[in-house]
């Protein structure tokens, strides 16, 4: 070859790896809003407002939320639905990176998975038909009250149950769905769940429905990592900013219908 046609394609080569390093360093670009490389994020996505399917799409609060910290921290959530009462365990075993699904923080879970800072303020709630006779908690008494299996509402009932205030059957749901369609069936009489699912639950019932009590007990939701997980710090620092900036604001009023009274902290 001669030396000059040689010193020009050489010159090209590198320019052409020069670029190449340029893309990878600026993270590329994917089909999500983050970019950079994929992160499996499970979440059990039949719980609205948080995750629920529109258009045979992921869409809700946490949905939302879990897109804008890829983008900003540089990777694109690929969502899978995963059954609530199983998530732990498949984190755990590492068959996603992340989850998002309202998962209260608690020292239990604490124990076997890493959370990221809070994200939500969460209480529980007792739901029931409009023209039911319950008006409380110290009201159920025999009826039939609906959990989904593995949430802090299951928990929470065992509790009413121990003290006394539930002495008929705790019936457990796979998803709040299934326990959302026996109560507008007659199958059970109440609901403790967390507050603003029921809430939204109510607001889309045509007045069939409402919430007696509010149960305080001080919740907040986190994003969970396996123990050690690298991605912890980079999620929350971009939480922080989306909390400081006013984007969390606006994933709230958005979803729950309102401004929240304070920021989860």
């Amino acid at each position: 070859m001669p030396k000059g046609l040689f010193g020009r394609v050489l010159t090209l080569f590198v320019l052409a790896a020069a670029l190449m390093a340029t893309l990878a360093a600026c993270g590329g670009g994917g089909s999500g809003g983050g970019g950079g490389e994929d992160v499996s994020v499970a979440s059990d996505i039949a719980y609205p407002p948080f995750e629920f399917e529109r258009d045979g799409e992921p869409v809700g609060f946490d949905i939302d939320l879990m897109d804008e910290i890829g983008r900003r921290a540089g990777f694109t959530p690929e969502y899978q639905n995963v059954t609530f009462d199983g998530i732990i365990g498949g984190l755990r075993n590492n068959q996603y990176d992340v989850v998002i699904s309202a998962m209260t923080i608690t020292p239990e879970r604490q124990e076997q998975i890493d959370f990221s800072d809070p994200y939500f303020n969460a209480d529980q709630s007792l739901l029931v038909p409009s023209d039911s006779d319950i008006g409380s908690v110290g009201e159920i008494g025999d009826a039939t009250v609906g959990v989904q299996i593995g949430t802090t509402g299951e928990i929470k009932a065992n509790e009413f149950e121990e003290q006394g205030d539930i002495t008929g059957e705790i019936r457990t749901f796979d998803t709040i769905e299934d326990a959302f369609a026996a109560l507008n069936n007659g199958q059970i009489d109440a609901i403790i769940n967390d507050l603003p699912v029921s809430q939204d639950e109510v607001n889309n019932s045509d007045g069939e429905l409402e919430i007696v009590e509010v149960i305080a007990t001080g919740e907040q939701y986190g994003i969970a990592f396996p123990k050690g997980s690298d991605m912890r710090q980079d999620v929350n620092e971009a939480l922080a900013k989306i909390k400081e900036d006013g984007t969390y604001e606006e994933i709230y009023k958005k979803w729950i219908g309102r401004a929240p009274e304070e920021i989860p902290q």
